[in-house]
């Protein structure tokens, strides 16, 4: 019988649980979500706000040594994700009138940017699983997809509506699952290193939601405003809250 080394089991971990949580987001989102694209954004918002404030920034606050330098980074990475969309406005202003699509096609690469990090910390934390025993490293990498699906469900949502192929959505979400084996291997090379820095990704990832959530999503909302419409977006928003905080109650107990 074919025996795996912690490395292969760590790169054969993030690799199988990257695939595995976006084949189940994208068939959640294909059929029985399909319909629903522009209405779901406002999931999509609930899902980004809850995971950032709820899971990413509290867990990163547990991990760091000062929580000043950790609140500073997520200060600077806010303000990057504003530099960086502002750069993608100067470029496309001097040629021609921005449109509506390419204000959500920006929304869409930024999550792809924001999953990253967020993707990058969880091959860190199963890297970290396996080191210790590889059932931990396995029950922990099922824990992480588990996790991820609701999140990644929203991150298809915003591509979907953002125009893009569903092609296209799932390469980007393929890439950005990536980082979960760069995360894993950082994690098995440098594990004290990859530990130390793991708060600051965090608050990355959580500012890049917080960003696309507030900066590009709700603006997007709020053009429909009749009292419907309205009542609609609470609704899954509130949904999207409450997904993250049933996941968390299930896979961690509170």
């Amino acid at each position: 019988m074919l025996s795996l080394t912690p490395l292969h089991s760590i790169i054969l971990a993030t690799i199988a649980g990257g695939a595995l949580s976006m084949a189940t987001a994208a068939l959640i989102s294909y059929t029985l979500l399909a319909r629903w694209v522009p209405v779901m954004v406002s999931y999509a918002v609930g899902v980004l706000l809850a995971a950032a404030f709820l899971h990413l920034v509290p867990e990163a606050y547990m991990q760091a040594d000062s929580i000043e330098a950790l609140s500073a980074t997520l200060l600077a990475g806010l303000l990057g994700f504003f530099l960086l969309e502002k750069a993608a406005l100067w470029r496309h202003g001097h040629e021609h009138p921005e449109s509506l699509h390419q204000e959500r096609s920006r929304a869409g690469l930024l999550i792809v940017v924001g999953d990253g990090f967020h993707n990058f910390v969880d091959g860190v934390l199963i890297a970290a699983a396996f080191l210790t025993d590889p059932a931990l490293g396995v029950l922990t990498a099922l824990a992480i997809v588990a996790h991820e699906v609701p999140q990644e469900v929203g991150d298809f949502m915003i591509l979907l509506h953002a125009g893009y192929s569903r092609r296209r959505a799932l390469l980007l979400n393929f890439a950005s699952s990536l980082m979960a084996v760069a995360g894993g291997l950082a994690g098995y090379f440098a594990l004290d290193n990859a530990r130390a820095a793991t708060p600051y990704v965090l608050v990355l990832a959580a500012a890049s939601f917080i960003y696309i959530a507030l900066a590009d999503l709700i603006p997007d909302l709020h053009r429909r405003n009749d009292a419907r419409s309205v009542l609609g977006q609470l609704f899954f928003v509130a949904l999207g809250i409450v997904t993250i905080l049933v996941s968390q109650v299930l896979l961690h107990g509170h």
